[in-house]
């Protein structure tokens, strides 16, 4: 390839990648606008942005008072949760398929999510955990979803860090997890095995303004670091014996790197209860377009992960309204189809 053929190349990546952030960006904020006006009471969504306008710059925007009550106190915390859920799990999926170097790889298939459940439904059906009150089950969920990570690494470490250690390791994990939550089912009244069904269904009916707050916390603190180091994740996505040549301490990063994964996984799902394919297909999709350049595919996709989760949630409220159907169950519809569809149309071309 000659080297104007090679610039020309470079140039037209360059902008693929940024017609698809704009593209992305507008189509959030457009559906976050839609998903606003979602519900038994109705309104534009150009009332809507007046709403959210008029709560944030009282002095220039003005709305009804119904309509600022129902936007700030019901649904947008439920919108914006969703956004940053979306981001969160996304980008834990691509950590995740990054540093273990499989596509398949995801906080759900290497048993964050399982373990989560079991913390969830200790909680609920024993009335155990590490902290109390109404935060007995989210702190439950939120522990035992680190536990695995650390017991994936402990596992992983005890073999010789790798790629297959730790995906071994997570397979093992999420079949233990899963039978001790399916014991736990068992053991339980019927009102305590609903509320462990309904809750490992994944919902955002639970979501709040504190509760996005933490979960936006933690996106603003782990995606610059995670950006910084996208160097160290092309790296190790091409290999522990490249990434060492290329001076990246490949044990000490991975296992920063599963730390990261497995809190933005644990402050996600501790919330909403599981919520799967969001961190398995969004890294997929965004990789067709973006490639894999980590610099790019992070925030990328973080970006399509909020769309799905979004997109998700407004159908699940709107299918069989008046009845809003989890979250978790939605994803699934429309994970599987897709995912079977990215693997058909790939083939053996790789990842």
């Amino acid at each position: 390839m000659t080297p104007d053929a090679l610039r020309e190349e470079i140039a037209a990546a360059r902008r693929k990648r940024a017609v698809f952030f704009l593209s992305s960006i507008l189509a959030l904020f457009a559906l976050i606008g839609v998903a606003v006006t979602l519900g038994s009471a109705g309104f534009s969504v150009a009332e809507a942005y007046r709403a959210v306008l008029a709560g944030l710059f009282p002095d220039f925007f003005e709305s009804s008072d119904l309509a600022k009550t129902i936007v700030w106190d019901f649904r947008l915390h439920r919108v914006l949760f969703a956004v940053a859920a979306g981001f969160g799990l996304a980008v834990a999926g691509v950590v995740m398929q990054g540093i273990l170097r499989n596509p398949l790889a995801s906080p759900f298939t290497l048993g964050i999510a399982s373990a989560a459940s079991t913390g969830a439904s200790v909680a609920i059906v024993l009335g155990a955990g590490f902290v109390g009150g109404s935060y007995l089950i989210v702190g439950n969920a939120f522990l035992f979803a680190l536990l695995a990570a650390f017991i994936i690494y402990a596992m992983a470490r005890y073999r010789g860090m790798g790629a297959t250690s730790m995906i071994l390791a997570g397979i093992a994990l999420m079949y233990l997890f899963s039978a001790v939550t399916s014991l736990l089912q068992y053991l339980g009244t019927a009102d305590e095995l609903q509320e462990v069904v309904f809750w490992m269904f994944g919902s955002l009916d639970r979501s709040s303004w504190p509760k996005l707050g933490i979960v936006t916390a933690l996106l603003l603190v782990c995606m610059p670091y995670l950006v910084y180091r996208a160097w160290d994740l092309n790296a190790l996505a091409e290999g522990d014996e490249i990434a060492e040549s290329l001076g990246v301490p490949v044990n000490r990063s991975m296992t920063i790197f599963m730390f990261i994964a497995s809190l933005l996984t644990a402050a996600v799902i501790c919330f909403t209860g599981t919520i799967g394919f969001i961190g398995l297909v969004a890294p997929h999709i965004t990789r067709m377009v973006v490639g894999t350049d980590h610099r790019f595919l992070l925030p990328a996709s973080g970006l399509v992960g909020a769309l799905l989760l979004l997109g998700a949630d407004s159908l699940a409220r709107t299918l069989l309204a008046p009845t809003v159907l989890p979250v978790g169950i939605m994803t699934a519809f429309l994970g599987v189809p897709f995912f079977i569809y990215l693997f058909m149309r790939r083939r053996d071309a790789g990842w």
